[in-house]
């Protein structure tokens, strides 16, 4: 948990992604900001920011320079050595890199937050109908879906982004790993991505991950199938009370990052609803074992 401006360390504890280090921080300057009756205008005046670049700098989402939150800092009445401290290291680590900022060359800029908000999520909730999520997916599956089922023809970039894949699927062997929960729409198993072979090793590696206690898969069939969701989203929940919970949505071009409390409590139901109709985990395997035997 992170501390608050009564003296807590606002990094301790935190082992988050710089994405969500930024975001943390922001939200405690902004806690700190309110608690001095201070408007955006009026703090951005101490560090020559605009009112626009405060709201970027309090929402985590451009890098801190050390002079501008210590500035900050004194501005607000902060003034004890180690809760300056404190905040200082914390600027230190939210502008360190992580593991992906090497594959920037490979992967777009808008998917780098994600990768960094997905590491620090508590709880990743997906609905999908068209592929098998990203962070469950195996090589050869990944292959075939970058190569448009044509794997022979697999780049040097593709291989990368392969191992981006791999590399993200490690936050779900590590101690405290967060808890998967995908709806998976019937459809995704009858599609054979890169031949029979492929999807039935597919299908192997999803029942070994949902042997799991922290990853679970309901399939929605055919029967129950619904319109509620008009594409595939993923909604990311964090343990840290100053981060929002935010909804996630790919397009060809891009993704938007939506984290107002309307927009949340909209996917919120929509995730609900799915739940609902989706056949259970455990009949959800059952359908997985099946279509195993019969591939």
């Amino acid at each position: 948990m992170t501390g608050d401006a009564a003296g807590n360390s606002p990094a301790e504890g935190y082992g988050g992604a710089p994405t969500a280090r930024r975001m943390v921080l922001g939200a405690q300057l902004r806690r700190l900001r309110e608690a001095a009756e201070l408007s955006r205008a009026e703090a951005g005046f101490t560090i020559r920011a605009s009112e626009s670049k405060m709201s970027r700098l309090e929402a985590g989402r451009v890098r801190f320079k050390e002079r501008d939150v210590a500035d900050l800092l004194t501005t607000y009445g902060v003034n004890d050595p180690v809760e300056r401290e404190s905040f200082l290291e914390m600027v230190e680590q939210s502008n360190q890199r992580g593991w992906w900022h090497r594959y920037n060359d490979v992967i777009p800029t808008w998917f780098n937050d994600f990768v960094g908000l997905e590491s620090s999520a508590s709880l990743i909730q997906s609905y999908e109908h068209q592929f098998i999520p990203g962070l469950l997916q195996t090589e050869d599956y990944a292959r075939a879906v970058m190569t448009h089922g044509r794997p022979e023809y697999a780049t040097d970039e593709i291989e990368q982004r392969i191992d981006v894949r791999r590399r993200r699927q490690r936050i779900l062997a590590r101690p405290g790993a967060p808890r998967l929960w995908v709806v998976l729409d019937e459809s995704v198993l009858q599609r054979p991505i890169g031949g029979r072979r492929v999807l039935k090793a597919q299908i192997d590696a999803l029942l070994e991950a949902t042997s799991l206690p922290h990853i679970s898969v309901q399939v929605l069939t055919y029967e129950h199938n619904t319109n509620v969701a008009e594409g595939a989203f993923t909604m990311l929940r964090f343990a840290e009370p100053e981060l929002p919970t935010i909804v996630y949505l790919e397009h060809l071009t891009g993704a938007l990052y939506l984290d107002r409390p309307d927009e949340v409590e909209t996917y919120g139901r929509v995730l609900d609803t799915l739940a609902v109709d989706a056949e259970t985990p455990e009949d959800s395997r059952q359908m997985l074992s099946k279509l195993r035997a019969d591939a």
